[in-house]
């Protein structure tokens, strides 16, 4: 790989990863639940294409399909169902301040075993595989927990309509 090519990988990794941090900082800091959803799917988002430029595209293309289509989209709905949480926005609670120390610290510690790390390079380092091959393991092998999962995602939705609607009002024919 020429060294200019490098360099533009090694920008759009550190570019990727400080738009995500500051989207999953904006995430936690919004009051206004609607616009916390929006930049939480800029943070899905930012981590696909982190995993684009760690040349892992099957995992770039299942964070985009996944996370930043399926539940995404099903968190808005929830947030849009939700009597109120456009109006009230995110209320300040007693455990906002301990939960912020709480994932100081962790970050701290995940930044301490990351730089601590004994990273694997090289042709040993890891082995490609596929996507033929996952599709195949997925859809044969692993077919019961994928539809179990799309079953419960299902479940979800339809209990977010049952909670949302307001008892004793019918809905009205045009």
């Amino acid at each position: 790989m020429p060294p200019s090519a490098d360099f533009g990988l090694t920008l759009s990794f550190y570019g990727l990863a400080t738009l995500t941090v500051v989207s999953a900082l904006m995430v936690v800091s919004l009051r206004n639940i609607f616009h916390a959803g929006l930049f939480l799917v800029l943070a899905f988002i930012g981590v696909a294409g982190i995993y684009l430029t760690l040349n892992a595209a099957f995992m770039a293309a299942v964070q985009v399909l996944v996370y930043g289509g399926a539940i995404a989209v099903m968190m808005l709905f929830a947030i849009f169902l939700t009597r109120n949480a456009m109006t009230q926005g995110n209320l300040s609670g007693r455990f906002q301040a301990p939960a912020m120390l709480a994932a100081l610290l962790i970050g701290v510690l995940f930044s301490y075993a990351f730089l601590m790390a004994n990273w694997a390079s090289g042709k040993g380092a890891a082995e490609y595989l596929p996507p033929e091959q996952v599709a195949d393991a997925l859809f044969n092998q692993f077919v019961f927990p994928f539809e179990l999962a799309s079953i419960m995602l299902l479940i979800a939705m339809i209990g977010a309509i049952v909670l949302a609607r307001t008892p004793g009002r019918e809905t009205e024919d045009a």
